[in-house]
């Protein structure tokens, strides 16, 4: 435990933190760690996983599995039948993903905020201006999965999932160290845009999941198996997806964010607030009428 908080200490230097992450070839370790992340050699994975435990808080008492194969095997994890409850409220929105809460409020202009004192454009993170004029009026909270959390995530509520735009980019580290240094970071990531249309409503969520390093890839299970989202490149894809509340939709082979908006009328659910930790299908908004006016950001 001694050594585990000594390297904490060391890992929570900014200035260092920022280098060791950051000033790195990003893509090339990447590309990399997804390589060695999937190397089965027993030797290999037990001292890969060790050392990812001794960085990161990971608890896999929750996993379906108790043996992995590989260190990305347990990155990807599934969830053990009842380890998650989802809120069943047709009046909520669940959280899609284990995370902690970021920067989130109304969206009242162009910008929003990725981190205290650092705008960034919606139209640059969707990629799309009339995307981002359509989400005017809503709110938006962004999810960060940390490196050790269940990194897959899941429907906030029943509906179809109608469009993905694929956006390619960096993989700069997402934690807030880089976000209080890297303007518009978000905007610079491998990222994608679902637009998931609400079941009982019609309203239009966006769900953005951005990449980051050692991001190995960004997987969508609603669009097979065999799907992979980087081929083609940059690009718009048809889709007409049926999910259900709390279904699966894909999965990051490390930690990342996905950022949400909401169309107008939902508050954020209580609890919800800076830098406090949700578990996917607990209540992260809630439908409130026509003009409520969503809960100002706040800080634990």
């Amino acid at each position: 435990m001694t050594l585990r908080r000594t390297l904490l200490r060391i890992a929570a230097q900014e200035d260092l933190n920022f280098l060791l992450t950051n000033r790195i070839p990003r893509r090339l370790a990447t590309r990399l760690m997804g390589r060695f992340s999937r190397i089965e050699q027993p030797l290999v994975r037990d001292l890969s996983i060790a050392t990812w435990r001794l960085f990161c808080d990971v608890d896999l008492s929750d996993a379906r599995k108790e043996r992995f194969r590989s260190l990305h095997d347990a990155f990807i994890r599934e969830l053990r039948d009842g380890a998650r409850i989802v809120d069943a409220d047709p009046e909520v929105l669940a959280s899609p993903c284990d995370a902690i809460v970021g920067a989130h409020g109304p969206v009242e202009g162009e910008t929003i905020h990725q981190i205290k004192g650092m705008p960034y454009r919606l139209a640059d993170l969707l990629a799309d201006p009339e995307e981002a004029e359509r989400c005017r009026g809503g709110v938006f909270v962004t999810l960060r999965l940390t490196a050790g959390m269940y990194h897959r995530f899941h429907a906030p509520a029943d509906g179809r999932i109608e469009g993905i735009r694929y956006i390619e980019g960096d993989t700069w580290n997402v934690n807030p160290i880089a976000l209080k240094r890297v303007e518009a970071l978000f905007c610079r990531n491998e990222r994608a845009v679902l637009r998931f249309r609400l079941g009982g409503t019609g309203e239009v969520l966006r769900l953005v999941p951005v990449a980051a390093i050692l991001v190995a890839g960004l997987r969508l299970a609603f669009m097979g198996e065999d799907f992979d989202l980087r081929e083609g490149g940059a690009r718009t894809i048809a889709c007409d997806a049926a999910v259900t509340r709390g279904q699966e939709l894909g999965w990051f082979e490390h930690g990342s964010t996905i950022v949400v908006f909401a169309p107008p009328g939902y508050r954020f659910a209580d609890g919800v607030a800076e830098g406090r930790p949700i578990r996917m299908g607990e209540a992260l908004l809630r439908r409130d009428g026509v003009g409520a006016v969503p809960k100002p950001p706040s800080s634990s």
